[in-house]
């Protein structure tokens, strides 16, 4: 079923008055942006996150343009002539070969509990099959979906139609950059500092390394490393000339007051040296330097590490939880 035999399915369910249309482009924008406005108070948005916060009408624009084919890909619901809701799909292939098929959707508060929520999942999982049977991909598809632990009615929803719960995300902040710990020694030979354009691939792979052993990882080539390279707030730790750890920091486009610790990674063999709080608290300082008051990072809760006493030791106390449910495809 594709999106523009929507609003038959909005009357084959008994909803009078909601028509489901296709997406059109830059003329929807502001309306999804104030979708996503009327959600917040009801499912506990925090505003500032760096996994999902509250988009402008021009982040989401930017968001729609990295989408396959976003007219088929995504769904609006009206109801008198007004959005209330929509829906959006991706796909990505994870580390172990699992093409996961991830679907979201956003409803004003006011309309649920009148079926419409589950209508939408019903219009995901439609194009989803839809999609996999054009990829090729059913041997190792799954629906996926992600919901925020705030988010009581996605949740009961999901849960409801057969969709567990995988993992977790946990976000942290750090509410002021001007108060940070002062650093500890570190072992001879080994020294913190910028990243040059030919330590690029050896910092990509110190970061996918890391995830050898974590499950439900996408994979993340080096072109895709390069693509969205921000080398300002980029730190390393050297043991010689050979790179034992990286700190990926970033300034958020959007919102130049705030800081992302995107990627922290230290190689197996240099652990418990104190390397990772060195190019932690690095990169915060190089974060600030460049005009960030806060910042913020979003670790696994099944985090084998032990990353939260590191994140915590300097001052970053968590906000929300952003949980991934999956479910089988029957195609």
């Amino acid at each position: 079923m594709g999106v523009n035999s929507g609003s038959g399915l909005a009357s084959r369910e008994g909803l009078p008055g909601y028509v489901f249309r296709p997406y059109r482009s830059h003329d929807d924008h502001g309306a999804m942006a104030a979708v996503r406005l009327g959600c917040a108070e009801r499912d506990r948005v925090d505003a500032r996150s760096v996994v999902e916060g509250l988009p402008t009408a021009g982040e989401i624009a930017e968001a729609c343009a990295k989408l396959d084919d976003p007219s088929e890909n995504q769904v609006l619901v009206e109801h008198n002539g007004g959005v209330v809701g929509y829906s959006t799909i991706r796909w990505w292939q994870e580390r172990d070969g699992t093409w996961l098929y991830l679907h979201r959707g956003y409803l004003l508060p006011e309309h649920r509990g009148q079926g419409i929520g589950s209508a939408m999942l019903n219009w995901a999982e439609d194009r989803i099959r839809q999609l996999v049977q054009q990829h090729g991909t059913a041997q190792t598809a799954v629906f996926g979906a992600n919901a925020m632990a705030s988010e009581q009615d996605a949740t009961a929803l999901l849960l409801e139609t057969g969709y567990r719960r995988v993992f977790s995300l946990v976000e942290l902040e750090l509410a002021d950059l001007r108060q940070l710990p002062d650093g500890k020694a570190l072992p001879a030979g080994i020294r913190v500092g910028g990243l040059g354009p030919s330590s690029y691939h050896a910092a990509w792979k110190t970061v996918v390394d890391s995830y050898a052993d974590a499950a439900f990882t996408e994979r993340w080539t080096f072109e895709s490393f390069l693509a969205t390279a921000d080398p300002t707030c980029w730190r390393a730790a050297w043991d010689g000339e050979h790179v034992a750890g990286v700190a990926l920091c970033s300034i958020r486009r959007h919102d130049p007051t705030v800081g992302e610790v995107e990627e922290l990674s230290v190689q197996a063999k240099s652990r418990r040296l104190g390397l990772g709080r060195a190019l932690l608290l690095d990169g915060l300082r190089c974060l600030r330097k460049h005009g960030a008051e806060s910042a913020r990072l979003y670790t696994g809760t099944a985090n084998p590490h032990r990353s939260y006493d590191l994140y915590e030791s300097v001052g970053f106390r968590r906000q929300n939880e952003y949980v991934r449910y999956r479910k089988p495809i029957a195609v």
